[in-house]
C-alpha cells in the first residue's frame, strides 16, 4: 500500500504528481477538475487568502454546498498551514454566527445560496464567494502584494476545527490534526482497497467529517474521482445521477437505504397474500431478496462494490435484506472526535449487527465491562483521536481516561476476534426497576420494524417507559382515503392500541412500554439523520 503521507499537503501534492491528468472532483453535469488543476486552483486560492492577510494558524470558515470548489477551499486553507472550520449548511444562522465568533475566523468562504446565513461580521473577516473565489466583503481591508509562504507543516499541526451539533444541543469545536485526518483515510484505504479506478458519488454534506475524510481526503489520496449533485439527493435527482456516473463507491447514512427498502422493495415483496405467505418462509425469502438485490444493484448503476453506511445505526430488517440480497454494504462506526472512523470492514467481511473490528492502528477496549453481559463503554486510542475541544480544556479532560483513552459515550460488546457491537448511548441507557439495563435504541428498533411506524423515541417518565411514535401517514392516507376525519382518527387510535399490544409482545417483561404517544411531525435530526432526542424528552 505504500507509506502513509504525513499531512494533507503531502496527500495533495503526491496525487497531483501521480494522477495529474485524472479527474479529481466534478459536478455531475459539469467540467471535471483534474488532479493537476486541483493543485493549481489550491495555490491560487492560497495566494488570494495571503493577499488579504490570512496567515498560518488562522481559522477560515467554510460554509457551502458540495461542489469541487469546496474541496479546493479546504485544501487551500489546510495546506497553507491555516485551519479549516467546515460549517454544515443546515445550521441555523445564530449557530453559524456563534461558530465564526468562537473560532475567531479570519475569512469565510460561502456559497451563493447561503450568503444570507453569514452574520454581520465583527472581527474584520474577509468573505469569499465559493463558486468564483471572488472577494465579496473585505470590510476595508486592503489587498497586499505578497506570495503565499510555504511554511513547514507537521502531522501534529491543527488542520480543522469541526463544530458538531450532535444530539445534545451543545455545539463543540473538535480539533483534528493533519495526522488525524490522514491516518483515518489511510487506514480506511487499507481495509477497503479504494484506488484510482474508483468513482464516488457524493450525497452527504462535505462539512461532516464522515464525508470530508472518507469522501474527499481518501479519494484524493488514491487518485479516485468524486462527483457532486447540484441538488439534494431526492429520488428524482439521485436515480439519473446513478445511471450517469455508475459509481463504484458510495458513502451513505442508514436513512437513505431504509427509505428505499420500506417504500419500494418491501411493498413489492409482500404485495399479495400469496407473496406475504411465501415471504415468511426463510428459504423463499432469501431467494426473493437475491432477486431484489440484483434489481437494486442495477438501480445503483451496476458497478457498485462498496456501499458504506455510517453516522447512525441501521435497522436490523434492512441489514438482513442487504446481507441476503448480496448487496455490497459495509457498516462503519466512528465519531467526529475520531476523524471519524473507529471500526469497519470491507463488504466481504461484514457480520450481522456488528460495526466490524478496529481500523488498523486503532485500539478499542471496553471500559469496566459488566461481568454478566460484557457490556461497557467503548474507549479508543490511536492516531485518529482528536487533539481536544477548541478553547474548552475542561470538556476535553472529561472525555479522556487517566491513561489517555478517549471515551466515546457508546456502550458496546466486543467479541474475542475483535468484532464490535454497539448497544446504544451511555447517557440514553435506562436502569429498569429490576436492575436490568434498558437500551432505548434497541426498543426503537423493534418499534420501527412495524410497517405503520416511521420513527420513534423511547424514554423514561415517572419510572415508566414511554414511546413517542411518528406514524407512516402517507401509507395510512392511502389505506383510509375513503373515510372521513372522525373515522380516520378512530382507526389511528385503534392502530395505536394494536401497536402497543404487539410491541409489548416482542420485548422482555422488564422493558415493556407503558404508553404510546402519537407525534404528528417528523422528528428533527442531525446531519447524519440521528434524532435530536433532547428536543423531545421531558
Amino acid at each position: 500500500m505504500g507509506n502513509q503521507p504525513a499531512t494533507l499537503r503531502d496527500v495533495l501534492e503526491l496525487s497531483a504528481q501521480q494522477y495529474a491528468g485524472s479527474t479529481a472532483l466534478s459536478m455531475i453535469d459539469g467540467q471535471g477538475m483534474t488532479y493537476a488543476q486541483l493543485l493549481t486552483h489550491v495555490r491560487k486560492v492560497q495566494d488570494l487568502l495571503t493577499r488579504y492577510g490570512v496567515r498560518p494558524g488562522d481559522r477560515v470558515a467554510l460554509l457551502g454546498e458540495n461542489m469541487p470548489n469546496w474541496g479546493v477551499a479546504f485544501f487551500a486553507v489546510t495546506t497553507m498551514g491555516a485551519v479549516a472550520v467546515p460549517i454544515l449548511p443546515d445550521f441555523h444562522p445564530a449557530d453559524i454566527a456563534n461558530i465564526i465568533e468562537h473560532a475567531e475566523a479570519r475569512a469565510v468562504f460561502v456559497s451563493e445560496r447561503l450568503t444570507t446565513k453569514v452574520p454581520e461580521l465583527k472581527n474584520n473577516e474577509v468573505v469569499i464567494m465559493l463558486e468564483s473565489f471572488v472577494i465579496i466583503d473585505a470590510q476595508g481591508r486592503e489587498e497586499i502584494v505578497v506570495e503565499s509562504p510555504r511554511v513547514p507543516i507537521a502531522g501534529e499541526d491543527l488542520a480543522a476545527i469541526v463544530y458538531t451539533s450532535g444530539t445534545t444541543g451543545h455545539s463543540k469545536g473538535v480539533m483534528l490534526t493533519h495526522g488525524n485526518l490522514v491516518s483515518d483515510a489511510f487506514a480506511t484505504r487499507e481495509i477497503t482497497d479504494v484506488n484510482n479506478r474508483d468513482r464516488m458519488l457524493s450525497i452527504l454534506p462535505l462539512a461532516h467529517t464522515y464525508e470530508c475524510t472518507l469522501g474527499l481526503v481518501l479519494p484524493v489520496m488514491v487518485g479516485a474521482s468524486v462527483y457532486y449533485l447540484d441538488k439534494p439527493p431526492s429520488a428524482a435527482v439521485l436515480l439519473p445521477a446513478l445511471a450517469k456516473i455508475r459509481p463504484t463507491i458510495m458513502l451513505s447514512v442508514p436513512l437513505i437505504i431504509e427509505k428505499i427498502y420500506k417504500a419500494k422493495i418491501l411493498p413489492e415483496l409482500t404485495k399479495t397474500a400469496a407473496l406475504r405467505s411465501l415471504y415468511g418462509v426463510t428459504a423463499v425469502r432469501k431467494i426473493l431478496h437475491r432477486i431484489a438485490g440484483r434489481k437494486l444493484s442495477k438501480t445503483f448503476g451496476g458497478r457498485l462494490r462498496i456501499f458504506a453506511i455510517g453516522g447512525a445505526p441501521i435497522a436490523p430488517d434492512v441489514e438482513l435484506f442487504l446481507r441476503e440480497a448480496g448487496f455490497p454494504y459495509a457498516i462503519g462506526y466512528g465519531l467526529t472526535e475520531t476523524s471519524p472512523l473507529i471500526a469497519g470492514t470491507h463488504p466481504r467481511n461484514t457480520r450481522y449487527r456488528s460495526t466490524g473490528p478496529a481500523l488498523p492502528g486503532t485500539q478499542i477496549r471496553i471500559l469496566d465491562p459488566n461481568p454478566e453481559t460484557a457490556e461497557g463503554e467503548v474507549v479508543v486510542k490511536g492516531p485518529t483521536v482528536m487533539k481536544g475541544y477548541y478553547r474548552d480544556p475542561e470538556r476535553t479532560a472529561s472525555v479522556f481516561t487517566e491513561d489517555g483513552w478517549f471515551k466515546t459515550g457508546d456502550l458496546g460488546v466486543m467479541q474475542d476476534d475483535g468484532y464490535l457491537f454497539i448497544k446504544g448511548r451511555l447517557k440514553n441507557m435506562i436502569l429498569g426497576p429490576s436492575g436490568k439495563n434498558i437500551y432505548p435504541e434497541e426498543l426503537e428498533t423493534i418499534i420501527n420494524e412495524f410497517d405503520s411506524v416511521r420513527e420513534s423515541i423511547v424514554f423514561e417518565q415517572q419510572n415508566r417507559l414511554v414511546a413517542l411514535i411518528h406514524l407512516d401517514y402517507e401509507g395510512l392516507q392511502q389505506l383510509f382515503h375513503s373515510l372521513g376525519e372522525v373515522d380516520i382518527r378512530k382507526r389511528v387510535s385503534t392502530l395505536l392500541d394494536d401497536l402497543h399490544r404487539d410491541i409489548n409482545s416482542r420485548v422482555p417483561l422488564y422493558a415493556r412500554i407503558h404508553k404510546l404517544v402519537e407525534h404528528l411531525e417528523p422528528f428533527q435530526k442531525t446531519p447524519t439523520q440521528k434524532i435530536k432526542r433532547h428536543l423531545y424528552i421531558p
